[in-house]
Parts: C-alpha cells; sequence; structure tokens
C-alpha cells in the first residue's frame, strides 16, 4: 500500500546467524537502538567481554545516541573506512538473499511484512545451509564452534 519497512539486523562475523533485528516503519535512530537492546535481550548468553559491533560509517551508527547505547552494554565498536565496501559484504548478502527468498512484494501490510521477516530470519538461522559455514546452517555451526 505505498508504505515502507526499514529492517536493521545484526549478523554474527563467525556463523552468519542473525542475532537481532529490528523492523520499523521511520529510520529514526531508534531502528538501530533498539535493535542493540534487542540483541542483548536475547543473545546475553553469547555476548563476551571483548564482543564488538562492525558498521559502515552511516549517520546512525555514527551517533552518540548509538555509541552511548553500545557502551552502556559493554559493546565495542568499528567500523569501516569511507569507500570501503568489503567490510559489509555478510550484511549485504544476507539482505540479497533476503529480498530472494522472500514474498515481501505481496505483503499488504506492516504486520505481513513483520511475519514474513520474522520467517525468514528463523529460516535463515536453522535452516538454510551455506557452504562456507561446512554446509550447516548458522545455529548449526555456531553449536559445532561451541563444543
Amino acid at each position: 500500500n505505498g508504505q515502507k519497512a526499514y529492517l536493521s539486523t545484526i549478523l554474527d562475523s563467525s556463523t552468519n546467524e542473525a542475532l537481532a533485528y529490528n523492523i520499523s516503519k521511520s529510520l529514526k535512530i531508534d531502528i538501530v537502538t533498539e535493535t542493540i537492546d534487542n540483541l542483548v535481550k536475547s543473545n546475553k548468553h553469547l555476548l563476551r567481554k571483548d564482543v564488538f559491533i562492525h558498521s559502515d560509517q552511516g549517520a546512525h551508527y555514527t551517533s552518540p545516541i548509538f555509541q552511548s547505547k553500545l557502551k552502556q552494554n559493554n559493546i565495542g565498536q568499528s567500523m569501516s573506512r569511507r569507500g570501503n565496501c568489503w567490510d559489509n559484504a555478510p550484511q549485504e548478502s544476507f539482505f540479497g538473499h533476503l529480498k530472494d527468498e522472500t514474498n515481501l512484494k505481496n505483503c499488504e501490510t506492516f504486520e505481513d511484512v513483520l511475519c514474513e521477516i520474522e520467517d525468514y530470519i528463523d529460516y535463515h538461522n536453522k535452516y538454510r545451509c551455506q557452504w562456507n559455514l561446512k554446509k550447516m546452517t548458522p545455529v548449526q555451526y555456531r553449536n559445532h564452534l561451541l563444543s
């Protein structure tokens, strides 16, 4: 219906697992700060003392509000240099697969988009085997690394 939805995700760089995400109707700073809240709330057991977030130099990630949120949660920050697209390649790959493997164009409401994205992230993490993870899913590979 001409509406937009925006997706913020945090991927584990070792396993490609989508650890946290947030879907919003706007691009206000809340989209990324709430993603951090979701990360801490749902993955406290995975976060180590030296954990860090890697991002590009977008306005959200250079914002003092976002940086303060990271400090509150003892999360370090690493950013790509300007013009270095390789650092963000895993994230772009995830979004490319999401666009190819979902049916977002048929969503009529924001709630439809929420369901489609939630289903895809569950599929991506638990059922989508990946060559670079020894043909395991992200969750299987995480468990393999932890064992």
